[in-house]
Parts: C-alpha cells; structure tokens; sequence
C-alpha cells in the first residue's frame, strides 16, 4: 500500500508542475520536480499513457484532455446540486416524498443530492449512494443515453437481482427504456428496495445530453394509481426546469 500511495504522490509532484506552467519539457520537469531521472521517465511515459500528460510534435508536455473532461464533469455536477436544490425543495413540499438527484458515474448511477420526506416512514437513500443503472430510478439516465452507448452498456451488465421487482430479464429491459424514453419518464417498484416505488424523470444540458435524473420515492403503498399522473407531471415539470437553468431549449 505505502508503495502505491508514494506512486501517487510522486504522479501528483510532477502533474501539479503544469499548474503555473502550459508546457514543459522533459529535462524542465526533471529540473522542477526533483525526482531521479529513470523515476521521472517511468512516471511521465506511465502519466501519457493514461491520458493524463499529452506531447507535442516538438517534445513538450501539457496536460492531457482527460483534464478538461473530468474539470468539466466536476464544475457540471456541483452547478446543478446549486440549481436543483431550491427546485427539489420546492417538489417534496408539494409531493410529501423524498426526492433525489442522480447521475451517472461510469457503468453505476450515484445520489449527490437529497431531500428528505417527512412521513414517518421513510427509504433508505443517502448522497453517494450508487445503483446498477438498470435498477430503480437510475434507470431514467440510461434510457436516454445515446442507443449505441446504452446496447453497450446492456450487452455487457449482468442484471442481478437486488429487490423482488428487479428487471433481471435484457428483453424486458429494453423494453422499459423504449418505453421510458418516449414518455419522458420512468415508474419503478421494488427495483432497490422491497415495496417502495419512485417516479424520475431526467435532466438534460445545452448539448441535449442527458446529466442527471430526479426522481420522487417512498412506500409503494402511497404511490397508488389515481396518485400517479400528480406525481409524473410534477416530476418531469421540476426536471424541465432545472434542464432550462442547465441551458437546454427544449424544441
């Protein structure tokens, strides 16, 4: 472990240089750095090839576009906890359910923001939470990912079973996401947790991409069918709205 984490260290010792420099050459990060020449090229050839440092055709160094990927996905996230909270607020005081917002984090789906119900009884649900995107209200960003993107995500997940209603079926699958992408919304039961039910509904950006999911959940039995239409149209009016401050126009 001690041996990992000194990689670590030394990885950040050299990436940090580029803070208050644009480019770099290899015999100036040696110099900047401090590390034994073979170290240095060891961790440089390693850092280029993950994407993190990137050369140019005259041999300097500058970070790599992963950079402004993840600076991207990182400002984009902490923006809409900001704009979605008052509206998230504003939706489980006019619903009395807990609401959540999700967004996707590799091949899982990830809770970055919550606000809890006031019934007495209530889901389990924090912030960092994750779910297999096929599961529950995570659901609803995976169908409306791009088709190629969501068949390969499909082909390769094994739907395991978490909750007694847990689609474990690829056809059935499938089927659910058509569905759900043509309705703008998703209804889940017993998918993460037995007896509960949620209404999502997603949340685009000014690209027209999918970012995150919102969704209303509690105990299935105040979810009941004359409920239903309340709670889609109040979901996705409140997912419209954080997607118009995200800068989506919708057409």
């Amino acid at each position: 472990m001690q041996a990992h984490n000194k990689t670590v260290v030394k990885s950040m010792q050299i990436l940090t240089l580029f803070l208050n420099h644009p480019k770099l050459s290899f015999n100036e990060m040696l110099v900047y750095s401090d590390l034994p020449k073979t170290s240095l090229h060891r961790m440089v050839v390693s850092l280029e090839e993950m994407g993190f440092l990137t050369k140019d055709d005259d041999g300097n160094y500058s970070l790599g576009i992963i950079f402004l990927q993840l600076g991207q996905l990182v400002s984009e996230r902490l923006d809409i906890r900001t704009i979605a909270y008052p509206i998230m607020k504003e939706l489980r005081d006019e619903v009395e359910e807990a609401v959540n917002l999700i967004v996707r984090d590799a091949d899982e789906a990830m809770y970055i923001e919550k606000v809890d119900t006031m019934q007495p009884v209530r889901l389990y649900t924090s912030i960092g939470r994750r779910s297999p995107l096929y599961a529950g209200d995570s659901r609803i960003i995976l169908a409306h990912l791009p088709e190629e993107e969501r068949e390969s995500y499909i082909a390769k997940v094994e739907l395991k079973s978490i909750a007694i209603g847990t689609i474990s079926d690829k056809k059935i699958l499938r089927q659910a996401l058509e569905e759900s992408n043509k309705n703008g919304y998703t209804i889940t039961s017993s998918e993460l947790e037995n007896y509960t039910k949620s209404v999502s509904a997603p949340i685009f950006n000014g690209k027209d991409q999918i970012i995150a999911g919102i969704s209303v959940a509690g105990i299935e039995a105040r979810f009941t069918e004359d409920r239903l239409p309340q709670l889609i149209e109040k979901v996705t009016k409140a997912a419209k709205q954080i997607s118009w401050k995200m800068g989506f126009q919708s057409s």
